[in-house]
């Protein structure tokens, strides 16, 4: 039997607004996914480490502080130092059109804007899972 997709939701920072945070997480778990969410101020550290103990397929990180290219690249960094080459790294928030493809070139997975359907972000992760993981 396959386990179902793990996914990590994560608030990095000060940002203490995860309302949103928490809709995805429901969401994911509606769609049939695994969903551990870290709550607020984390570090990227923090979501890395959780995330490698978790053994998640995938990291969603939620940011509305406008600190997403301080976060993300950490994120990123901290996740190619720890080997997590086949984990997405995704997520949402208020992040300018111009800023999600610098973040995309830089090997972010695909972000999304509010008022994204949850479907949509749920099935964008399954994708890239089965695309990427072997289970």
């Amino acid at each position: 039997m396959k386990r179902p997709i793990r996914v990590l939701v994560a608030k990095v920072g000060l940002d203490g607004h995860d309302r949103g945070a928490k809709v995805i997480a429901t969401a994911l778990r509606d769609a049939g996914m695994e969903v551990i969410y870290t709550g607020l101020r984390q570090t990227p550290d923090m979501v890395v480490n959780a995330a490698l103990q978790e053994d998640v397929d995938a990291i969603g990180i939620s940011i509305l502080s406008g600190a997403h290219m301080t976060v993300f690249p950490k994120v990123a960094d901290a996740m190619k130092e720890k080997g997590m080459n086949d984990v997405l790294l995704t997520g949402g928030g208020i992040i300018p059109e111009d800023d999600m493809q610098t973040l995309n070139k830089m090997g972010v997975g695909k972000l999304f804007a509010p008022g994204t359907p949850t479907s949509e972000i749920s099935e964008y992760i399954t994708t890239w899972v089965k695309e990427h993981r072997s289970f």
